[in-house]
């Protein structure tokens, strides 16, 4: 064995021969070996990384006070997750995002990282566990079932926070362009049907509020997730961590991480439940389809340029076609399209893993911990290059508008109070059929001047609640 290029460590199953520079150790070996199922790994999840950090972080400070570590140890391990905190290492994270066994990969690995890092610290070697070891020292008074689902919820509160702030960037380009298009007349529609006359700014303010209302809902979601089991150990009786760490372990998770997190009142129910991740997938989901439907609304208001509704113009991105010269795609909001599928599809996924716990645990976190974490990470993606790549550079099709807005007839619609809706339908059906306008199919059915029928509409007043000024006939 070539003692300058690999390490030997050994576990209860026996022994593996261990590059000498990785900061992983024979568990991690054992989880690659076991496990290489999507070759995405935790690396891909920084937040998670940070997270553990924050977790072992706090365990060790509540650990020294309880004399459970000593506090030049302490030290080491401490410093050893400030590196992980400032990006460092992420690359040792080696283990596959799925895995058996509750995330008992992902804890091992994190726990031998920390270790060999603070060994270099203390200017040990790595693998000199003796010193610093991985489960007595890093993992001291915890277990995967608690570090796990603890900083899976750190995690989760951090990718949100990040998805927030790319929804309300979003949300203000689309009130942007509300404010600039307030005075532009339009026919709404329903159905994909002609309705009656609305402005593109009350299209687009409408489109605002919506993701704004989910922005609310975001935030009642990640409140759930702050309940942590931090101290349960491995079924929420607490076994193997001293009295009183948990009074101190979780008010130092909230202080280390900056997540308001508190203790879960019955621990036990905690380490088994994954209710509140369900919630949030649920939510999650409800904003991938409301986004989904803006963007199918961009794409058809947009559709044309000759054959379509063609309202607004989208910015050309790139070339629609290999075939069609000067063809043209909405291709950002049928990107945000197929994140949304996504999301929805990872929403089953949330919702059958958290169904499949069994007793005290549940195995299937890690797979929970990897959707969600897609779900919010492509989220958050895909509004901001909808933001900058499709929101902010919409015109208005102002001569296709206005034209439309000229000769529709279901501008008709706000006579129904004075003439009934009968004859209203009338002048509309015989307007369609003539060609003529509606003012003076009116006038030619002997229902109402022309002069009338123009003082009363007018478009700008059909778009809000108006006090008409002729009573009825």
């Amino acid at each position: 064995m070539d003692t300058t290029t690999v390490r030997v460590e050994a576990d209860f199953i026996g022994s593996r021969h261990i590059p000498r520079d990785s900061y992983w150790g024979i568990h991690t070996a054992r989880a690659v070996e076991n496990f290489p199922i999507t070759g995405q790994t935790v690396a891909q999840m920084p937040e998670m990384i940070r997270a553990l950090a924050h977790v072992k972080k706090a365990a060790v400070a509540a650990n020294t006070q309880l004399g459970v570590i000593e506090p030049a140890v302490a030290a080491a391990i401490t410093a050893a997750c400030d590196d992980l905190l400032a990006g460092q290492l992420h690359d040792q994270f080696v283990v596959d995002v799925i895995q058996g066994g509750a995330g008992t990969s992902t804890n091992m690995n994190a726990n031998e990282v920390i270790a060999n890092r603070a060994l270099q610290h203390i200017g040990a070697q790595q693998g000199d566990y003796h010193l610093i070891h991985p489960n007595d020292h890093v993992n001291a008074s915890q277990s995967t079932n608690d570090v796990y689902p603890t900083a899976l919820r750190l995690a989760v509160y951090a990718g949100v926070e990040r998805l927030l702030q790319a929804m309300a960037s979003l949300r203000a380009a689309f009130g942007a362009k509300a404010r600039e298009f307030h005075a532009v007349l339009k026919i709404g529609r329903t159905q994909l049907q002609d309705a009656v006359p609305m402005t593109l700014g009350q299209e687009f303010a409408a489109f605002a509020t919506m993701i704004g209302e989910d922005e609310a809902r975001l935030r009642e979601a990640r409140a759930l997730i702050t309940e942590v089991n931090l101290g349960a150990t491995a079924i929420g009786t607490g076994i193997n961590a001293p009295a009183g760490y948990c009074d101190l372990v979780v008010p130092l998770l909230a202080r280390f991480s900056g997540i308001p997190v508190v203790q879960a009142e019955n621990l036990i129910e905690a380490t088994q439940d994954t209710g509140a991740f369900v919630q949030l997938s649920g939510v999650l989901k409800r904003v991938a389809t409301k986004l989904s439907k803006i963007s199918n609304d961009l794409r058809l208001l947009s559709s044309g340029p000759q054959a379509g509704f063609g309202d607004i113009l989208l910015p050309a991105r790139q070339a629609g076609s290999s075939i069609m010269p000067g063809k043209v795609n909405p291709v950002i909001p049928e990107a945000m399209n197929q994140v949304a599928f996504e999301v929805i599809g990872n929403d089953l996924m949330v919702t059958m893993a958290s169904e499949a716990g069994q007793l005290q645990l549940n195995a299937f976190e890690p797979l929970m911990g990897w959707a969600l974490h897609k779900s919010i990470a492509h989220l958050a993606s895909a509004c901001k290059t909808l933001q900058t790549n499709c929101v902010e550079g919409i015109q208005a099709n102002h001569a296709v508008l206005s034209k439309r807005v000229a000769e529709s007839v279901t501008l008709v619609t706000a006579l129904n109070p004075i003439i009934g809706y009968e004859q209203a339908s009338r002048i509309a059906k015989t307007a369609l059929a003539t060609g003529n306008t509606i003012a003076s199919t009116a006038e030619g059915l002997g229902i109402m001047s022309a002069a009338e029928m123009m003082v009363l509409l007018v478009p700008e007043n059909l778009t809000q609640p108006i006090r008409l000024g002729t009573q009825n006939r």
